[in-house]
């Protein structure tokens, strides 16, 4: 009996730690980004200010993730054809070596910064508890939308160009 309360209080502070997670994911967005500055896979500082006044989508990633290596090359594709409307991708990889990443970054010619990421930077944006998960920032720094897991890109793009033309 002891053991079954044990496992079910278990189970409960699994749930809530889980729950709140995803609920400060929530509470980001009609909120200012967090703020950051890293160094990307080139050595240049990549600030998220410097980005203020272009809408970014900002994608947490990793190398062993199916679904991310499934979008990363349609988000270097928006990246070509909407950078001139003010629009910048920055990814954030959650892969512990940057060997594959720029193994990677090279293969798929991403054409946006990549920085390595860290447990600090996924706590700033509300817990990555798993990847794929990408936000769409206002031209004011402010997050418009979140998505956990494989997003559905025809989504995606409809509420990118939404925040490219103003709306």
């Amino acid at each position: 009996m002891k053991r079954a309360a044990r496992w079910t209080g278990y189970a409960c502070w699994v749930f809530l730690t889980i729950t709140q997670a995803v609920g400060a994911h929530r509470s980001l967005v009609h909120k200012p980004a967090p703020q950051f500055v890293r160094r990307d896979l080139n050595g240049e500082t990549i600030s998220l200010r410097a980005y203020r006044g272009k809408v970014v989508l900002l994608n947490f990633w990793a190398t062993w993730c199916a679904p991310c290596q499934q979008e990363l090359p349609r988000f270097a594709a928006w990246q070509r054809q909407y950078g001139a409307d003010n629009f910048q991708v920055v990814s954030i990889s959650m892969d512990d070596d940057a060997a594959p990443v720029r193994a990677l970054a090279s293969k798929l010619q991403l054409g946006f910064p990549v920085v390595m990421g860290d447990a600090t930077i996924g706590r700033r944006y509300g817990g990555v508890l798993g990847l794929p998960v990408t936000f769409l920032i206002t031209r004011d720094g402010v997050v418009a939308a979140h998505y956990v897991g494989e997003v559905r890109l025809g989504e995606l793009k409809k509420q990118l160009r939404q925040l490219l033309q103003g709306h």
